[in-house]
């Protein structure tokens, strides 16, 4: 679960009331990053059930209203070190279960980041680590020096690059595919972005009433169906604001798509030819 920040007062929206909902329900993942500016937020939230939670955090991206695009990519060791010790006092805790580089560098060679990463778990501040926004080689490199747990990547029917390279690198490396944004940030709540009366609207919305869900569900079903496709696990990750979202992106998850809604589905979106 990727918390999000609630302003308007709905005790269905309270931040501590969402976690507490979501692991009532047996999910313990809470995902969070440095760049989201949320970690307070994530630590007051889990506080109380600490030891129930997967925490996973990410560092890398640094806000700069000077650079060009806004940010810029932090990935030398010193930094490591200083990014992590910062999350955990924000987050109030002593160790992060799962801890991700969140874009690659150019500047650092990833061995260097990866092997200052590992240090942070033999001093048990961090459990297992992972790779965001990064190519096959920069996975491959990364696994050279320590195992990469995780790799967290935008996988949904509208966005399929990580099929290319990404996921094969993976499966061989019996690396654990993350992906974010299973809905495409909410696009396919709507029917896939495309205008009703569309084949695709239409095919997402014949299985979503077939199984009597959501579309949202049925685009976040095909995202898990993608493990035994490709060999490897799959963990979708979708956002929540409020404990209905919460319990419906949940309830996805026990949604078993039949092999011809997975085919149709996965033909229907299938990525234009490089």
């Amino acid at each position: 679960m990727r918390l999000r920040e609630n302003a308007t007062g709905d005790i269905d929206r309270d931040p501590v009331t969402v976690v507490g909902a979501v692991l009532d329900a047996g999910v313990s993942m809470v995902d969070t990053a440095d760049m989201y500016g949320n970690e307070d937020l994530v630590g007051r939230a889990i506080a109380k059930r600490r030891d129930e939670v997967l925490l996973a955090g990410k560092f890398g991206v640094v806000w700069d209203d000077s650079t060009p695009d806004g940010y810029e990519i932090r990935a030398d060791p010193s930094y490591v070190r200083e990014a992590c010790e910062a999350s955990l006092r924000r987050l109030r805790t002593d160790h992060i279960e799962l801890y991700y580089l969140h874009h690659r560098c150019v500047t650092t060679p990833i061995e260097e980041t990866v092997g200052a990463m590992a240090e942070l778990i033999e001093e048990g501040k961090v459990g297992a680590l992972g790779l965001s926004n990064v190519t096959a080689d920069d996975l491959r490199r990364a696994h050279a020096v320590h195992p990469i747990t995780a790799l967290q990547e935008h996988w949904s029917l509208t966005e399929r690059t990580v099929e290319r390279e990404l996921v094969p690198t993976a499966a061989r490396l019996g690396v654990t595919v993350v992906a974010h944004s299973p809905t495409s940030h909410g696009v396919l709540h709507d029917g896939g972005g495309d205008e009703p009366g569309t084949d695709r609207h239409r095919l997402l919305r014949e299985i979503a009433e077939a199984h009597e869900i959501s579309v949202g569900q049925v685009a976040i079903a095909w995202v898990h169906s993608r493990g035994g496709a490709h060999g490897l696990r799959v963990v979708p990750l979708p956002g929540t604001t409020s404990v209905g979202h919460a319990r419906a992106n949940i309830a996805a998850g026990a949604v078993v798509l039949t092999p011809a809604e997975v085919d149709r589905l996965t033909d229907a979106w299938a990525p234009e030819p490089r």
